[in-house]
């Protein structure tokens, strides 16, 4: 279908378009390599891309892990393509020295299909991440393992955090290819248009198992896994433009509310004027890195300037029973 074609055309040269972008790569000593894994979870062997920073040494104190992942109908070479963007963020100080990893996973939403036949989420957190720990020098501790991904992949970076808090901890999610609802019969054309009845089957089942899809949802595994993730204190970014061309800020909006309403800490950005692709993504990139530094891998120590001031605000606030503990409220209605 034209459609299809059109999407394929965007995912084959949004590597290019992102490339292009990120302007020259710093003058550095990274060092790309590739390898693969034999597996039976899913089709394999499965490739995948690793990124080692400037001095990389097998035998120094173990690196924090950045896993990567690429968007629908891309490949490991998505990390080619950002490896500039991450080198200017190794130079400016946006992000620590760290092993970054981006296997290919096809256009697997990065899940475990229905019928059992392709387990993506579970061969990322077994089989991929024992691999890599085993043949690079990187931490196997949560407080240095991150996930990261631009609109498939930012829906996998969610999926995976939300899931596996007790491995991740933090994710920043660009752009994630999720639906504005909790219910599959509430999913509109709107946004779904790029996902073909085939697709949904293929990954839910034939009729979609509608329970399946929502155990799958970012938001309901917010809801579900709520305790788990305010116990482990994931760590959670994510955003989308406000013009993206596949609705994606709809969706990210709508689990922003959610997130909100069930009191699970995050910060949310929705860009002015950016689209899935183009120039904006190098720079929106690293506003993901920046938090992962600042809220996991170095994070910063409490801001204690203000005391004085927040001491007055208490009092003001037990004046009048204002109580920081309880819930928050939900959003009103945005229509009568």
């Amino acid at each position: 279908m034209a459609w299809q074609d059109g999407i394929r055309t965007i995912a084959v040269l949004a590597p290019l378009v992102l490339a292009m972008a990120a302007g020259p790569a710093v003058a550095a000593a990274a060092r790309l390599e590739t390898g693969e894994i034999a597996t039976r979870l899913v089709p394999g062997p499965v490739k995948y891309t690793v990124l080692l920073p400037p001095g990389y040494d097998p035998k120094a104190e173990p690196y924090p892990l950045l896993l990567l992942l690429h968007g629908g109908n891309g490949d490991n070479g998505f990390l080619s393509a950002m490896a500039p963007t991450i080198e200017a963020a190794w130079a400016a100080g946006d992000l620590p020295p760290l092993v970054v990893v981006t296997p290919d996973a096809q256009r697997s939403l990065y899940m475990d299909y229905r019928d059992g036949s392709q387990k993506w989420e579970t061969f990322i957190v077994t089989e991929l991440l024992a691999h890599i720990r085993a043949a690079y020098r990187v931490s196997s501790d949560r407080s240095k393992t991150v996930v990261s991904g631009i609109s498939m992949g930012g829906l996998g970076s969610l999926r995976l955090g939300f899931d596996h808090p007790e491995i991740f901890g933090g994710l920043a999610a660009l752009e994630a290819g999720i639906e504005p609802a909790l219910h599959y019969d509430d999913i509109k054309v709107r946004n779904s248009f790029q996902r073909s009845g085939p697709f949904f089957a293929e990954r839910f089942g034939e009729p979609v198992d509608k329970k399946y899809w929502e155990s799958f949802n970012p938001a309901n595994i917010a809801i579900a896994r709520r305790e788990a993730i305010l116990k482990s204190g994931l760590q959670i970014y994510f955003e989308a433009g406000d013009i993206d061309m596949f609705h994606l800020d709809e969706g990210n909006e709508f689990l922003h509310r959610v997130l909100w309403d069930h009191g699970i800490a995050h910060e949310y950005r929705l860009v002015h004027g950016a689209d899935h692709l183009g120039r904006t993504i190098p720079a929106r990139l690293r506003d993901g890195f920046r938090f992962l530094t600042a809220h996991v891998l170095n994070p910063l120590p409490p801001d204690t300037s203000y005391e004085a001031g927040l001491a007055m605000v208490r009092m003001m606030k037990a004046a009048r029973g204002v109580d920081d503990a309880a819930p928050r409220p939900p959003f009103p209605p945005t229509s009568p």
